[in-house]
């Protein structure tokens, strides 16, 4: 296991000798050699069962990215995350910063959606739906393949790319990473101001044009670069695995009951070996570098590429397929698989409450949010007619993508009215918010021994929206 090796000394002493240091005995990360370079990985192609279906399904993913942020709901893109506006859109609803227990609420689904899925399906995110794995793998890589020499194959090249090939390669990254930067930026400015920004000159939108190149930037950078360790290094999610994971989740497992002991070769007869004959296929085609022969790994991302890899040689030998497949860690010991179990009822469990709670809170939306907030100083002030006011201010938020203009008036009590502190009635902009001074004027007779006088105030739109407010207006004793 140890391998020793003759390593230079970093020294300033020029008469320093070489000394023997001890290298490590095997790959820290599947991406690093053992002396602690990069290790290049061009993974073999398997066009197996899983592989066409993973294909229909990515380039789907891709379409639908694209295809969304164009679309309309409700007169509003479906998805919307307007950060600098503090706009956020879903399905033609629109949540503003007041609306915390909403985000709240989505967020909490959000993260219990991944961590029931995990538990039930292991890391199919990953695998199939993952945007990082997507476009590497049905977009980057045949890009690869092509200027390698290796299409429909994989593996090493089987030429060097040199001169105008690396050029070109080059140039389709930045063409490609360019289209996805911009449809990815549309999710978060809508296409409209990213088609102004588009037409205009850099030197009218320097910030956007910033933007645009960083985000271009950092996308050449993670797909010509970074690649595979964006999962194996930089993403939590398999390390979150061990947590979200239990015995009787799916995972892309190795049978080492049917595989072991291994036979060297394909065609040795059956002598009491195991169906594995250590061909590594399925360590040539991981696109993570791994074998999966060594158990559940963290750098697995369930890709189900060695799956196809092992079925081909098994039916080659003529033994079942299966091997390698989809299980669990409790059914490759022989125990029976659990669907109803602590998680799979918990999670659901606690989902339901949180998109009950959500819609609960959504139900209490209106199309427009109006509060009413007490005025500063004096409590109430007392006219010379005898009568009592109030001041307060409406603070008043427009949630339509229109403009409104906005009616106050006095329910209850009866006698009570709105005395005028402009002219107009407030209008608003779409999404704008704005705080209205209101003074509520009653006669002093309405007032009891407690001094105070239960109030309902209803403000309504010109669409026929209407909120009723409750209040106190305070007075002076009987």
């Amino acid at each position: 296991m140890n391998d020793a090796r003759e390593l230079p000394v970093i020294s300033g002493d020029p008469t320093t000798e070489h000394r023997s240091m001890l290298g490590a005995p095997e790959h820290v990360l599947s991406t690093l050699e053992q002396d602690g370079s990069r290790r290049w990985l061009r993974p073999h192609l398997s066009k197996g069962f899983w592989w066409k279906y993973r294909r229909w399904i990515a380039y789907g993913l891709i379409a639908f990215f694209v295809v969304l942020p164009h679309l309309r709901f409700a007169g509003l893109p479906p998805i919307l995350l307007d950060v600098p506006a503090r706009r956020f859109i879903f399905l033609g609803h629109v949540f503003l910063p007041t609306d915390t227990l909403l985000l709240a609420f989505v967020m909490l689904g959000v993260f219990l959606t991944i961590v029931l899925a995990t538990a039930l399906t292991g890391r199919i995110w990953c695998g199939w739906a993952c945007p990082q794995t997507v476009y590497m793998e049905y977009l980057f890589r045949p890009i690869d393949r092509l200027f390698e020499g290796t299409v429909g194959k994989g593996g090493n090249p089987k030429q060097p790319i040199e001169g105008w090939r690396r050029f070109v390669r080059w140039a389709i990254y930045l063409v490609l990473c360019m289209l996805l930067a911009h449809t990815f930026l549309a999710y978060f400015v809508g296409t409209d101001r990213l088609a102004q920004w588009m037409q205009s000159s850099p030197l009218e939108q320097p910030a956007a044009f910033m933007i645009m190149g960083a985000t271009t930037g950092l996308m050449l950078f993670d797909f010509l670069f970074f690649r595979e360790q964006m999962c194996v290094i930089a993403c939590p999610y398999g390390r979150f695995q061990s947590v979200m994971l239990d015995r009787q989740s799916l995972i892309v497992a190795y049978d080492p009951k049917r595989g072991e002991p291994r036979k060297k070769g394909k065609h040795v007869p059956d002598d009491g070996a195991g169906d594995c004959v250590d061909c590594s296929q399925c360590v040539r085609v991981c696109p993570t570098g791994i074998d999966i022969r060594d158990g559940l790994q963290m750098e697995c991302i369930n890709c189900t590429q060695c799956i196809d890899a092992c079925d081909d040689v098994m039916t080659k030998v003529g033994k079942p397929t299966g091997l390698i497949r989809y299980s669990s860690q409790d059914a490759l010991e022989g125990k029976v698989r659990k669907f109803f179990r602590f998680r799979t009822v918990a999670y659901p469990a606690l989902l339901l409450a949180v998109g009950i709670g959500f819609l609960a809170v959504l139900s209490t939306k209106y199309a427009f949010d109006a509060r009413l907030i007490r005025g500063n100083g004096n409590p109430f002030h007392r006219h010379t007619s005898g009568s009592i006011s109030n001041q307060f201010r409406l603070r008043l938020v427009n949630r339509t993508s229109d403009q409104r203009e906005y009616t106050i008036e006095v329910v209850k009590p009866e006698s009570a009215l709105v005395r005028k502190t402009n002219d107009d009635p407030p209008k608003l902009e779409s999404n704008a918010t704005q705080l209205v001074p209101v003074v509520i004027e009653v006669p002093g007779k309405a007032f009891g021994p407690t001094g105070n006088v239960d109030a309902e105030l209803k403000v309504s739109d010109d669409a026929g929206n209407e909120r009723i407010l409750k209040m106190q207006l305070l007075g002076p004793r009987r």
